[in-house]
């Protein structure tokens, strides 16, 4: 068989997965660099697959004459990080009637502003216990606030003893949703676990055993009906909810970045200690673009389709590069500097920024809690430049890009300190 036009299907007959697993989060960067185009062909898990990048790319993905996301989402990410029947594996009407329950949830002012003050009230109490203690782990130390804050927030009675093992079992299940072994098996098991706990309570607020607040999370999901008419499978509630409390408790992932950010770049802390809000929110977009979450999103064409020059067959998988269109020096200038007043005064376009995602929130597949994560993060990152802390240098701070999701090695150890000390050098994450 001759080789396939340049741009017609080209690359698909090879395998990338082993080039993923090497790779990480440079593996779509580098696949459409070698191209030389915004779109390329690939295969992963033996499935056909086009990556395209840029806000035209974002349009076209989340368009749903574009891309489907039944049947899209592997099962190994359900399995750890969705849920089985969650609202990312469903279309149209169906899904336009779920998001609807996690927008009235995620999208008020009045209740993201609330979630935000609690963790920082948490945050607060919990800071004075961290400086008594020789140090402390960021990463891990974060997400215990916000754990315990958004469990309350939604309505999720846990008692604070609870709060510890808690966290680390929504940190697992984000932890573990891209790989093999003891991380995705750890993921699994605190999948289970929770979903369990999750759907007696449901089953027991529905009983009317549990009195729930109005509007809170617990109270809307356990009262949701779907577009046939009918509630939620207590399963399938509680798969939702730990869709409310398993992203809002990821936020660590961002709040450990910005430790990494403030010992790379210590000349931002005094500013971000100003918690001047249009700063605070900068840095909370910027730390969302620079570092490395997830590293792309997808789902499959209904039919052939062409994006880019791009031949897309029937059921190919389309995944659209979050991270190199986070990179992308078309959209943003010198793209590898960590630059927050980069955000001062810019009006964010619908499909620039993607690192949750793009489009409209309120209809699409975006993510509708990214409001809820820059008020967590511009709450939180505040707090953490006036701590009076250290970053000691005898810790392992560096970010590999082969590990999904990224983070830094050590988690940013703390220690009480009259001054901040920066530690040696920190390398920026670059592809």
């Amino acid at each position: 068989m001759p080789p396939a036009p340049r741009g017609k299907g080209r690359g698909m007959r090879l395998e990338n997965s082993l080039a993923l697993l090497a790779k990480g989060y440079a593996w779509m960067p580098d696949l459409r660099r070698a191209r030389g185009r915004r779109a390329a062909g690939t295969r992963l898990g033996g499935l056909p697959a086009v990556a395209i990048e840029g806000p035209d790319a974002a349009r076209f993905l989340y368009d749903e004459q574009h891309v489907h996301r039944a049947h899209a989402i592997p099962e190994p990410v359900q399995g750890t990080l969705f849920g089985k029947g969650a609202v990312h594996t469903l279309d149209g009407e169906a899904h336009r009637v779920r998001k609807a329950m996690f927008v009235s949830v995620l999208m008020d002012d009045e209740r993201v502003a609330d979630l935000a003050g609690r963790a920082g009230a948490d945050w607060d109490a919990a800071a004075r216990d961290w400086l008594t203690r020789p140090q402390v782990v960021l990463f891990e130390e974060s997400a215990q606030v916000i754990a315990g804050a958004v469990t309350r927030w939604a309505g999720v009675p846990v008692a604070p003893e609870e709060v510890p093992a808690l966290a680390r079992d929504l940190l697992a299940m984000v932890d573990g949703f891209a790989t093999g072994g003891p991380r995705h098996w750890r993921a699994r098991r605190a999948r289970g676990r929770r979903e369990d706990w999750l759907a007696g309570l449901v089953e027991r607020v529905r009983a009317g055993e549990v009195p729930v607040p109005a509007g809170s999370a617990l109270g809307v999901v356990a009262a949701h009906r779907d577009a046939d008419g009918q509630p939620l499978d207590p399963r399938v509630a509680a798969v939702e909810l730990l869709n409310v409390i398993r992203p809002t408790t990821a936020v660590a992932w961002f709040v450990a970045f910005s430790g990494h950010a403030l010992a790379r770049w210590p000349e931002y802390r005094s500013r971000l200690a100003e918690a001047d809000p249009a700063f605070a929110e900068a840095w909370a977009h910027e730390v969302r673009r620079f570092y490395p979450f997830a590293p792309f999103i997808g789902g499959r064409a209904p039919r052939r389709l062409e994006f880019g020059g791009q031949t897309i067959p029937r059921n190919a998988m389309v995944l659209l590069d979050l991270f190199g269109q986070n990179h992308d020096p078309d959209l943003w200038e010198d793209p590898y500097a960590f630059r927050p007043e980069r955000f001062l005064g810019r009006e964010i376009g619908a499909f620039e920024l993607v690192p949750q995602g793009g489009g409209d929130p309120r209809t699409n597949h975006r993510c509708p809690g990214e409001q809820l994560t820059v008020a967590l993060l511009a709450a939180l990152a505040p707090r953490l430049a006036r701590l009076p802390v250290e970053i000691p240098a005898d810790q392992d701070l560096t970010i590999s890009l082969r590990r999904i999701p990224a983070r830094p090695a050590s988690g940013v150890v703390l220690r009480p300190a009259a001054l901040w000390r920066p530690a040696t050098p920190v390398a920026a994450p670059v592809p």
